[in-house]
């Protein structure tokens, strides 16, 4: 699911192919593909709560970095 919208995984590429240019690569297709997914499992991470606080974030890096 992104934005909302609900489709199945084929339609979802459907959409990617019939916006991508004829001469598109494989690794042009995969990419974007790769893009979309990462974007959905994103989206569903903020959607289930699976997110954290920019002030973790910079304590989490603080603590990893050394200051």
């Amino acid at each position: 699911m992104i934005f909302g919208e609900i489709m199945s995984a084929k339609e979802a590429v459907r959409r990617i192919l019939d916006k991508l240019p004829e001469d598109s690569t494989f690794e042009d297709i995969q990419y974007h593909i790769y893009v979309r997914e990462k974007i959905s499992r994103a989206v569903e991470d903020i959607e289930q709560g699976r997110v954290l606080e920019h002030e973790d974030v910079k304590q989490r890096l603080e603590k990893w970095l050394g200051d």
